[in-house]
Order: structure tokens, then C-alpha cells, then sequence
């Protein structure tokens, strides 16, 4: 399934779903990627100060995969 996201409470309102939906409690989640549950009460409601990082690795637990749909095609991207 495909969503739009338009802002940060968009995401929080999907991992909170999707985190329910598996049957994990906050404190499992946040262990599972390595944070508080305190980050993740942070996105789960929507702030937009938490770490992107952070929310990629709760992304990456959950199974939600992120793509981005660009409006040209870009150049390759520069490795560092």
C-alpha cells in the first residue's frame, strides 16, 4: 500500500499504526531500533525536531519502506 506525506504527523500516525497493527508496545519498537521510547513518542506524534536518522531505523523495523518520487531525473548522487 501507497501513502502520500505531507508532514511529520503523517508519519508518526503510520508508525503508530502499523506499530499497533504488528502488536509491538512502544518500549519493544523503540529497543527493536536502538532508541527511547521517548523518540518514538516523538514521532509518533508528529514533532518535527526528532533525528531523520532515527526515524529511518524505526521506519526500517517496521517494514515501511520510504521512496521518493522525483519531479526530473537527477543526476547521480555524489558519495562521500
Amino acid at each position: 500500500m501507497q501513502v502520500q506525506i505531507d508532514q511529520a504527523s503523517d508519519i508518526g500516525q503510520y508508525v503508530r499504526a502499523v506499530r499497533k497493527a504488528q502488536g509491538l508496545r512502544q518500549d519493544d519498537l523503540a529497543a527493536m531500533a536502538g532508541t527511547s521510547h521517548v523518540v518514538l513518542g516523538n514521532v509518533e506524534r508528529g514533532k518535527d525536531t526528532v533525528q531523520i536518522g532515527r526515524v529511518f531505523e524505526l521506519l526500517r523495523q517496521l517494514g515501511i519502506r520510504v521512496q521518493l518520487d522525483l519531479p526530473v531525473e537527477p543526476p547521480p548522487p555524489e558519495r562521500g
